[in-house]
């Protein structure tokens, strides 16, 4: 009798990771959206498919929190009540970064062997990454030896659709599990806002450049006193081919390998010429 074709992908991740074939894959999720996102549910639903899920998120939205840590305050740690007996979940009063550490330190019983953030509601791409609380989970367990994938969807509806991302994305999960990661890179995913048979397909890609022009706008409260909420149009200064920005508006997922290391190797020897001798 043929073996199912996911019985195969299954089979070669266990041979891969050199592991027997009733263990399964522990693949820790996070996000940056809140325990009670759709997305996380999502991104749930599908890792449960490929591996041993356990989840640690925040307890609270945590947008655009880069990759702030917290240690002038307490966190805590609650188990949640999950709907699937299979799957262990808590919430953490901290940001995306801190749900990893703490996951990684405190709650987990083994080492992970994947790391899925997401998915988030909006995009990630080009410069976002920088403010990304999504990618700055991935990027922690990247930082601590952990393969790390965030993913976003092109909708920042809290009722998004994320059903038409679910084969690209246990694709893209099952490759990292069987052909792993290269060390000191984590993939930062961006999918566009369409049907699966409008997805033509996945580019490997560079992050486009471009940034926020951002203004705030001004107001005043009842009381006399000034407030002010920012605002900005998103400028994109580059229009090559290769880039996330491309693929993303010619209706491609889009995959950005993202290094932490921040080091501008191509500046250090025009610096080093720099008269700096006292």
């Amino acid at each position: 009798m043929p073996v199912p074709k996911l019985e195969i992908s299954y089979l070669n991740v266990f041979l891969r990771l050199k592991l027997y074939p009733v263990t399964k894959p522990l693949i820790l999720v996070t996000n940056d959206d809140g325990i009670t996102a759709p997305g996380l549910r999502a991104l749930i639903r599908f890792m449960k498919e490929i591996g041993e899920v356990v989840v640690v998120a925040p307890d609270s939205p945590q947008s655009g929190m880069g990759h702030a840590i917290t240690f002038d305050n307490t966190l805590h740690a609650k188990q949640m009540k999950s709907s699937n007996d299979d799957i262990t979940e808590y919430s953490c009063s901290g940001t995306p970064a801190d749900c990893v550490k703490m996951g990684l330190q405190e709650l987990l019983n083994r080492k992970p062997d994947l790391c899925v953030s997401g998915i988030n509601h909006g995009s990630n791409s080009s410069i976002n990454v920088i403010y990304s609380g999504t990618m700055s989970a991935a990027i922690e367990a990247g930082i601590e030896g952990i393969p790390a994938i965030g993913f976003s969807l092109c909708d920042f509806s809290w009722d998004a659709n994320f059903e038409p991302a679910k084969k690209a994305i246990q694709q893209i999960v099952r490759e990292a599990l069987i052909n792993r990661i290269p060390k000191g890179v984590v993939l930062n995913v961006n999918i566009p806002k369409l049907t699966e048979k409008e997805i033509k397909g996945i580019k490997i890609c560079r992050q486009a450049r471009a940034n926020w022009k951002e203004k705030f706008d001004k107001r005043t409260n009842p009381m006399g006193k000034d407030y002010y909420w920012l605002t900005g149009e998103f400028e994109l200064l580059d229009h090559g081919k290769d880039t996330d920005e491309w693929a993303l508006a010619n209706n491609y997922i889009s995959i950005v390998p993202t290094q932490f290391d921040l080091t501008a190797y191509h500046a250090m020897e025009q610096i080093n010429n720099w008269d700096l001798q006292k």
